[in-house]
């Protein structure tokens, strides 16, 4: 499982809690390292099914340091769409061992075309549009973060 409950030098993964988001989720620290990078975002966490089907939808901006990751209880093919979001969006996939199965970049904003995992996947991160690109995250690449 991605997450773990062990505090880590960087805050990635840190128990610590984080105030709720200004939407008032709950908030954690998350990490994305590739190669000798290390990348650390502060993310909503979307657990319910009402959190999850509204997403990011409405909001005209997200800044480069957060985001919103969406755990599933058990690995599944995760399928998003873009209704209602009004910013384009990377759309992350995560395996059950943390790596990035793959990333839908810069989604188009409104659109009500699946994007779709290639194979089960434990959770969804999704960035600012472009984001990834920018950074060099990739497939591959390690997502750590607290769930709990």
């Amino acid at each position: 499982m991605p997450a773990n409950s062990k505090s880590t030098s960087n805050g990635c993964g840190s128990v610590e809690p984080l105030a709720a988001s200004a939407a008032g989720l709950a908030q954690t620290t998350l990490c994305i390292t590739g190669g000798a990078k290390t990348r650390q975002f502060t993310v909503e966490i979307a657990r319910t099914s009402i959190e999850q089907a509204k997403g990011l939808m409405f909001r005209t901006e997200l800044a480069d340091t957060a985001g919103m990751i969406f755990p599933f209880p058990e690995p599944k093919l995760a399928s998003f769409w873009m209704k209602n979001t009004v910013i384009p969006l990377d759309i992350i996939f995560i395996r059950a061992n943390g790596t990035i199965e793959s990333i839908a970049e810069n989604t188009i904003p409104y659109s009500t075309t699946p994007v779709e995992a290639g194979e089960p996947v434990v959770a969804v991160l999704e960035l600012r549009g472009g984001l990834t690109s920018e950074l060099g995250i990739s497939a591959g690449d390690k997502v750590v973060w607290q769930s709990k």
